[in-house]
């Protein structure tokens, strides 16, 4: 069923794309530069750097600007770019503790270790449309101010190393023999490990992935957290030294993490036989700067924890399915493409059943004559 069947063939799809490119710049105007998007459009180039899963900001800023400004089509085409990408080498992993902090808040404690770090967010201002943008010129923005960061880059204690230390969280249970999942080259078979499980949360569409965090919090799941610590900052790139083999650090990402307190449950220690009850956790890692999604990934990461499903929140294939994007859209999208067969199939069958339905009614009318 593809395109073949539509009036005009090859010529109509050329046409097409030719269409494109002209309502593209069909106002003229100077064309933005895709450094001005890459700077000035941090927010949504970081949304497709997540949902893409290629950490490039120039090449999302070339994908948005291609699409006239749509994020999933812009997603589609850099996920499509990664996919041609060599792997020359391995990252090894890394802690968080080593982010270069540009903020840090958490709603659980008010007091926590280097305390509180607003930094750049608009949760506290008001949501007025400042109408002096329209006429903003390079004169008129003030140069950035200077900050001392100098105190956030240095490892920071994490609060739930707080809640560990007095035996009220959580330990992550680890098997040292199983490697990650690789959702880019494994198949996708259920029930997924917890590893799959947040890299499928992590690429997830943005709306979709707060759509289903809001459900569990609307009473359609069973999670509703209280936020440890939400991080923004710069998350060191290591890979091994070819030739020296120890760790080098070669690039830097912009990450948001959350680590969000969920339930408290009883936990049975695999050694003493110790029943004790402690908090759940929830984790939620980005690329970018995105609390958002962060917080709702964090929300439906514990969800999906759950041994026996009781909501469609706690079902795998159902939530980590319709968040994705491309599974989404590409089947939206596929509704316009030529059904005819399909449809006349359908058609002859209600117009089968409607002549049946009518010779029927004839039969009967001619027989209450006949009477």
């Amino acid at each position: 069923m593809g395109y073949v069947g539509v009036k005009g063939g090859k010529d109509a799809i050329l046409n097409a794309e030719e269409l494109v490119e002209y309502y593209r710049c069909r106002k003229g105007g100077t064309p933005l530069k895709v450094s001005q998007i890459e700077d000035q459009m941090r927010l949504l180039i970081d949304k497709i750097i997540s949902e893409g899963s290629l950490y490039s900001p120039r090449v999302s800023a070339i994908a948005l600007k291609q699409t006239e400004g749509d994020p999933m089509e812009a997603s589609y085409l850099v996920r499509a770019f990664r996919s041609t990408v060599p792997r020359t080498c391995f990252s090894i992993p890394v802690k968080s503790e080593e982010m270069f902090l540009i903020r840090r808040i958490s709603s659980s404690f008010q007091n926590i270790p280097w305390g509180q770090v607003i930094g750049p967010s608009r949760d506290y201002a008001q949501r007025l449309i400042r109408f002096e943008l329209e006429d903003e010129t390079e004169f008129s923005v003030d140069p950035p101010k200077k900050h001392d960061e100098s105190e956030l880059d240095e490892p920071v204690e994490k609060v739930v190393d707080y809640l560990r230390k007095q035996g009220l969280m959580q330990n992550p249970q680890k098997d040292p023999e199983q490697k990650p999942y690789d959702i880019t080259r494994q198949p996708i078979t259920f029930p997924l490990d917890r590893s799959a499980r947040l890299q499928r949360l992590t690429r997830g569409e943005d709306g979709a992935v707060l759509a289903f965090g809001y459900a569990s919090l609307r009473g359609w799941g069973s999670v509703h957290p209280t936020i440890a610590e939400v991080r923004v900052g710069y998350l060191p790139v290591k890979i091994l030294h070819p030739y020296w083999k120890t760790p080098v650090t070669v690039g830097k990402v912009m990450v948001t993490e959350v680590e969000s307190i969920c339930s408290f449950s009883k936990t049975t220690d695999p050694t003493t036989g110790e029943e004790s009850y402690m908090f759940t956790l929830g984790y939620g890692l980005v690329f970018g700067h995105n609390e958002r999604k962060a917080i709702a990934m964090s929300i439906l990461d514990r969800a999906l924890c759950a041994e026996h499903p009781t909501s469609p929140i706690e079902d795998q294939e159902f939530v980590l399915y319709h968040i994705d994007n491309m599974e989404s859209q590409g089947f939206i999208s596929h509704l316009k493409l030529p059904h005819y067969v399909s449809f006349q199939s359908a058609l002859d069958r209600i117009r089968s059943i409607a002549a049946k339905r009518n010779e029927t009614a004839t039969d009967a009318s001619e027989e209450k004559e006949h009477v």
